[in-house]
């Protein structure tokens, strides 16, 4: 399977992602604990139907020493006694607000109260940032069709 295109080497999606991911950085710098921007990318991931970045964000937290088993239950959390409450909060979030068609009013005030006991301020923000630049990632390559399965941890620097 091929990509419709190479996003790197094309001019206006080559540059678009050099600032994309610069405002990644911004998140990866922040207090939010890796383990949960992660999970959340993943279960994004996931239900978006994201091949690419299901692969780099299951291998990215297993090369951060998550637990494979906690990864195999990301898609059935809800089920799952491996995830604190804050991931569990987390998670919500990130499916109610990857799935905004889904729900009449988008992110509930339940989930946001829910992740606001866990989350101060800025980790709030950088975990709208996180489920925002996800959703946008998983975009671009539903979107041309990126294969999966090759990506290393680390590749993109």
């Amino acid at each position: 399977m091929e990509a419709r295109m190479n996003l790197f080497e094309n001019a206006t999606t080559g540059k678009l992602f050099k600032h994309i991911n610069a405002a990644g950085k911004v998140v990866t710098d922040s207090t939010l604990p890796t383990a949960t921007a992660e999970l959340v990318r993943l279960r994004a991931s996931q239900i978006n139907g994201c091949g690419f970045c299901t692969d780099m964000h299951t291998k990215d937290a297993l090369a951060a020493g998550e637990d494979p088993q906690r990864l195999h239950m990301v898609a059935a959390w809800r089920e799952a006694k491996v995830f604190t409450d804050a991931e569990r909060a987390a998670l919500e979030l990130a499916e109610q607000g990857t799935r905004i068609a889904d729900a009449a009013g988008g992110v509930t005030d339940e989930a946001w109260a829910n992740a606001a006991k866990h989350f101060d301020e800025d980790q709030l923000g950088a975990l709208v940032a996180t489920i925002a630049l996800i959703n946008l990632y998983n975009r671009f390559n539903v979107i041309v069709q990126q294969p999966a399965g090759d990506y290393q941890p680390g590749m993109f620097g």
